[in-house]
């Protein structure tokens, strides 16, 4: 470990993020491809726009290696298919930080999910140096170095970008091989480094599943609306997934067609005419280009909840589960405590909530999948065995 923290010295990193080397053409981007294949780590980043498209527009990609940082200019390179080949490579370690929407961009504008994956923010709270640490603060945090915002809120698609930019861009990856290695050695030490593995696998199941999930389903997000009737909560069914596809179709944001809080009003009052719908969207281009398919939905809801009735939204829980969360909390923190982890990465909200709505017709509770993993043994047995009492006492 050693050996590879002076191969990958965050000092030399730092200086060559000054003058970080451009990759403009896809003979450039294969020469060095081929040089990363060989590496054990690299390390990535993405800056793109997302205001008005519903996939990320990428700007610029990132890497950092044990030499130097590179900026590839996707908007230049003609074929990305040689780096899509180091994402997939078995043998090199992928290091980012908070790196959700990067995985979205590269499954996105290159089909490949980077494997394997290592979260420089998962780490970090598993290290037991915060949660939810962004990079500047986990750059302080670990290396006593400030890193800058100020380039943040930047225009990624403007050519040339400024040297401000480029630098920012550069130091978004230089530290991240040596802060990775780093808590390598500490979660290696307290036997938490296949934890933190498996979490980072996750985040690419995660991003397959929300690009893949049914825009049929899309409509159960809203808990607010359970009481809803059948009749409405299929339009709002069918609303929403008419709004998933056509963005999807025409890459814009959810919100440039119809803000949620509009998919609710248009489902709780079912306007009957264009007139009443407009009082709700308040958006002349939309009611121009879409008002008559949406009437169309409204007027097919009643049918559409006779031949395919809607699945019903989960409702609150019964209040008889306010003393009973808190006991299973109280399982999670103590569980937290006894193994020194940060509660909220033990046991988190969404996950005990799956753990509660997942009574069968018989009666009996099952792990979710999160909870099924390195959680199991830690605090999901012991909070399967609390619950399962609950239906006995």
């Amino acid at each position: 470990m050693t050996e590879l923290m002076q191969r990958y010295d965050w000092h030399r990193l730092q200086q060559a993020a000054a003058s970080p080397i451009w990759i403009n053409d896809t003979a450039t981007l294969m020469h060095y491809c081929q040089q990363w294949l060989q590496l054990p780590l690299i390390a990535l980043d993405t800056e793109f726009m997302r205001t008005e498209t519903f996939y990320p527009i990428p700007g610029l990609i990132q890497i950092a290696d044990d030499q130097g940082c590179y900026l590839i200019d996707p908007l230049q390179v003609e074929d990305m298919s040689p780096l899509a080949e180091v994402l997939c490579a078995p043998d090199v370690l992928k290091v980012l930080h908070a790196g959700n929407e990067d995985m979205e961009l590269f499954r996105h504008s290159y089909g490949v999910l980077p494997q394997p994956l290592y979260d420089t923010q998962v780490g970090a709270a598993f290290a037991g140096w915060g949660f939810s640490m962004g990079l500047q603060r986990l750059v302080a945090y670990a290396l006593e170095v400030e890193l800058g915002k100020g380039e943040t809120t930047s225009d990624w698609l403007q050519r040339p970008l400024t040297a401000e930019q480029e630098h920012y861009a550069a130091l978004d990856v230089a530290y991240l091989p040596v802060l990775a290695l780093m808590q390598h050695e500490q979660l290696e030490a307290r036997g938490r480094l296949s934890w933190v593995m498996e979490e980072c696998e996750s985040i690419g199941a995660s991003v397959m599943a929300a690009d893949e999930a049914d825009p049929q389903a899309y409509f159960q997000r809203f808990s607010q609306v359970w009481h809803l009737d059948d009749v409405r909560r299929a339009l709002l069914r069918d609303l929403s997934a008419w709004r998933e596809q056509t963005c999807r179709e025409r890459d814009m944001s959810r919100n440039r067609l119809l803000r949620n809080e509009m998919l609710l009003e248009i489902a709780e009052r079912m306007p009957q005419n264009e007139q009443h719908l407009d009082a709700i969207i308040k958006r002349g281009r939309i009611m121009r280009e879409y008002g008559q398919a949406i009437m169309a939905i409204i007027a097919a809801a009643p049918e559409s909840a006779r031949q395919n009735p809607p699945a019903e939204i989960d409702r609150p829980l019964h209040y008889v589960w306010n003393k009973r969360l808190k006991q299973l909390r109280s399982i999670g923190r103590q569980a937290a405590g006894a193994n020194d982890l940060l509660p909220e990465i033990l046991l988190r909200k969404r996950d005990l909530d799956a753990l509660i709505r997942s009574r069968d017709a018989e009666g009996h509770y099952h792990l979710p999948p999160s909870l099924s993993g390195w959680r199991k043994p830690l605090v999901g047995d012991a909070l399967l065995n609390r619950i399962e009492q609950f239906e006995t006492s």
